[in-house]
């Protein structure tokens, strides 16, 4: 009891912390310093709905930021060429990522384990591959150009680095509030009972592959509502968005920072986009850091960096 209430509270004042920070210091923030914050909550919005379908329900999927770059390329398609609004790109590219989960999950879902891992990797190279191949539609190499910012209102631009951040927080703190709810809800609790022992939950009467199935698609539109904020903060959609290794990097996000805590998915994402961006400005190998640091978590702090910090604050509490 004591270990639970003090990691409540650990919990409870990092979020205060961090809530604070991403509200009042980025106006006094370089523009550099904003875009990567912004970058930082796009990515942690994948590695939390990723965290939901490999942290609490057991299914680690190479596949999942196939999603966040299917929707972008959807967002891309429907303000460049079909000259859509804004918050039609929004639900248009949530919708599409959703039906492609569904349709996804209908084929990984079929297996388990190292299988479940295996399809889902090759679902995300068939979806790189037509990205690639199919020129007609999706340019190609060249990608698609020009997703400009719109403008909200008659005076709030997107335009603006420090407005997008803003919007992308609102976003990040409603569907982290979605979020929570879905893990504190009776569902929540049963998609963390199917990771425990999935025989045990069918035994009580729970449809297992329904929930599952379920979590699937939930987790695949969350994802796909980042690719929308990603397509406009980039302003350009390439077959570099849908590569599997974006896939390995949210799964890295989610292993570095603590499977089954949102906090740990956040802080993940938060870390890794610091390496990407920072380390690779001095070191041209930045992936073979990544790489090692995967490996030291895993032999070292399997739990990841939220869960050490629990462990070893747990400890210095006993003592």
């Amino acid at each position: 009891m004591l270990k639970q209430l003090l990691g409540r509270r650990i919990t409870l004042l990092a979020l205060i912390g961090a809530s604070v920070a991403l509200l009042i210091l980025p106006p006094f923030a370089s523009s550099y310093v904003v875009e990567l914050l912004t970058q930082m909550l796009i990515w942690a919005i994948v590695a939390m709905s990723l965290d939901i379908l490999m942290g609490y329900t057991g299914m680690p999927s190479f596949g999942h930021a196939t999603y966040m770059g299917l929707s972008a390329y959807s967002t891309a398609i429907l303000i460049t060429r079909y000259h859509g609004s804004f918050a039609g790109a929004m639900v248009f590219g949530v919708l599409f990522a959703a039906f492609a989960a569904a349709l996804f999950g209908l084929l990984a879902l079929r297996a388990k384990g190292h299988y479940f891992l295996l399809i889902t990797m090759a679902l995300g190279m068939v979806v790189w591959g037509l990205a690639n191949r199919w020129v007609s539609f999706t340019n190609g190499d060249n990608g698609i150009v020009d997703i400009i910012r719109p403008t909200l209102g008659s005076s709030l631009s997107l335009k603006d680095s420090l407005n997008f951040y803003y919007f992308t927080l609102f976003f990040f703190i409603i569907i982290l509030g979605l979020m929570v709810r879905i893990i504190q809800s009776p569902f929540g609790q049963t998609l963390v009972g199917i990771r425990e022992s999935e025989s045990r939950m069918r035994v009580l009467g729970y449809n297992v592959w329904l929930h599952k199935y379920l979590t699937f698609i939930i987790t695949g539109a969350i994802s796909g509502f980042s690719g929308v904020l990603w397509a406009f903060y980039n302003g350009f959609v390439s077959p570099m968005d849908v590569d599997v290794f974006f896939s390995l990097e949210a799964l890295l996000m989610v292993a570095f920072g603590g499977p089954g805590t949102l906090f740990g998915a956040i802080l993940g994402a938060g870390v890794i986009v610091f390496i990407k961006n920072f380390v690779s400005v001095y070191v041209h190998r930045w992936m073979m850091i990544m790489g090692l640091l995967f490996i030291l978590t895993v032999f070292y702090t399997p739990e990841g960096i939220y869960g050490y910090l629990k462990r070893v604050l747990g400890k210095y509490q006993e003592e």
